[in-house]
């Protein structure tokens, strides 16, 4: 049984079981491999992508349910070759540890940005609760975060 994806602005086919979870599809038929199936219980935000707009675990998201949904992973947030905001504000913080979570990070950061042009510290805390990190303390991913926040 096939079905189709848009991701990252591209209407694509699936052969796959259509109950696999949308980041084992993403990863293995796409090739996007930049969301993470870390924990696979939808806590840990290393495989979040956008969907219509919201961040949305991708290991909770059975592929087919994502028929018809706008889907954006860590790859589709900027142009080839460029870095959006967020990206080139935490490659300035030298904000990148070991790169498991970040894509998760940039996704969730990225419509933070989006939609709360005005966010503050603690909404940033709060936003990053959904993503864990096990190398840093996550104040250089803040400080990048309050950054992007100050360009255009």
């Amino acid at each position: 049984m096939g079905f189709s994806l848009t991701v990252n602005g591209d209407r694509l086919s699936c052969a796959a079981d259509p109950a696999i979870p949308l980041v084992d599809i993403l990863r293995e038929e796409l090739h996007l491999t930049g969301a993470k199936p870390v924990c696979r219980e939808g806590f840990c935000g290393a495989c979040m992508v956008l969907v219509d707009g919201e961040p949305m675990p991708s290991c909770l998201l059975p592929a087919a349910l994502a028929d018809g949904r706008d889907i954006r992973t860590v790859e589709g947030l900027a142009p080839h070759g460029q870095l959006n905001r967020i990206q080139a504000a935490l490659e300035a913080a030298d904000a990148v540890q070991c790169g498991m979570c970040f894509p998760g990070m940039v996704v969730t950061l990225t419509h933070l940005l989006a939609t709360r042009p005005d966010a503050t510290r603690d909404d940033i805390l709060m936003v990053l609760t959904g993503n864990v990190c096990r190398c840093t303390g996550y104040e250089r991913i803040v400080e990048a975060a309050l950054l992007a926040l100050t360009t255009t």
